[in-house]
């Protein structure tokens, strides 16, 4: 007979992880497992990485998942590997092999290709991929054997680099390709693509995130060594909300307008237009914190984020907004790191 199952009691976390997806996790399942270590209530990605690809996945926990779209519109660096000559029915090495050629490239054909991909291009999304299709995934439809029409989309390629992995007399031939995107841009797409324009198609055999907006793999800590730390140690491996929107004007307001702006409403100042502004101000007074402890996080914070919004004619509109609840919970989660 089975014993039951411990219940795991879940908290209130808050805060951004930059995981190192390991090989053979789908986006999901690693975020569910890092959830369930961190106990936390919520938690949700910036965009996903397939199976077969590794490397910076951030992860957003509790106030965190109210930006965390903003992060799908950053620009992505990927390195990856190509077979050259061979073709599969998904674009990369979990597919079946649907066509083989003769492969005849030289170091100009590379050069060609690399010139040819680079900048705006079109692309037509794969159909094993989460697209949706009148609600349904396009690569649900692909499993099914279903060929879906879909329609190019533009992408942008800032910087490709592509040169042999090893001597062309080497079997299997492969490339190595380094790129720069914008948001949309499937690498087993231009894999397949640039397999095409060199006269022998490919498919992708590797897939590494090396960047994502201003995050890379030197920030990011692996599953297995976030899962030997305790609970508190994990914690402190979480950035603050606001590394979501570092790319954000900052715009500090004082008690009054910081509690007022919190409500939602207005605030008028001597601000340019901006589009984009990260809102910080004093702790609000209405909070509910334990009095021996808010002195010391009130001392070691002394401004916190409180949402994003944008300046027009010299008025501060709100965006979106943390709540007092999520700030207090915020402060109380950084007390008990600073204090374990």
């Amino acid at each position: 007979m089975n014993a039951p199952r411990t219940r795991v009691q879940r908290r209130p976390v808050h805060g951004v992880l930059l995981l190192d997806k390991p090989l053979g996790l789908s986006s999901n399942q690693a975020l569910q497992k890092i959830k369930w270590l961190l106990r936390a209530e919520k938690a949700g990605h910036t965009g996903t990485l397939d199976p077969l690809a590794t490397g910076v996945l951030p992860l957003c926990f509790g106030a965190a998942a109210k930006f965390s779209q903003l992060h799908l519109e950053a620009d992505k660096t990927y390195e990856a590997t190509a077979r050259l000559g061979v073709r599969t029915s998904t674009g990369d090495a979990e597919g079946q092999v649907i066509q083989e050629r003769a492969v005849r490239v030289a170091a100009q054909d590379l050069a060609r290709a690399a010139a040819q991909f680079t900048g705006s291009i079109q692309q037509i999304p794969p159909m094993h991929s989460a697209l949706k299709k009148d609600g349904k995934a396009l690569y649900d439809y692909a499993r099914a054997g279903i060929e879906v029409e879909r329609v190019a989309r533009q992408v942008t390629v800032h910087q490709l680099d592509i040169r042999p992995s090893g001597p062309w007399s080497t079997e299997p031939v492969s490339i190595e390709l380094a790129a720069r995107v914008s948001k949309g841009t499937y690498i087993r797409t231009l894999a397949e693509d640039i397999g095409e324009a060199l006269g022998c198609g490919a498919h992708l055999t590797r897939l590494r995130r090396i960047t994502t907006g201003g995050f890379d793999l030197a920030r990011c800590v692996t599953l297995e060594a976030f899962e030997s730390l305790g609970e508190e140690e994990r914690l402190a491996c979480l950035l603050p909300v606001q590394a979501l929107v570092a790319d954000h004007v900052r715009v500090d307001l004082d008690a009054q307008d910081a509690a007022r702006f919190l409500s939602g409403l207005r605030r008028r100042g001597v601000w340019p237009d901006t589009e984009a502004v990260a809102v910080f101000g004093p702790i609000p007074a209405n909070l509910n914190l334990p009095p021996h402890w808010q002195e010391r996080a009130g001392g070691k914070e002394k401004t916190l984020f409180l949402g994003t919004g944008c300046v027009k004619a010299g008025e501060l509109i709100p965006r979106r907004l943390l709540n007092p609840l999520e700030i207090e919970q915020i402060l109380q989660q950084n007390s008990s790191i600073s204090t374990s």
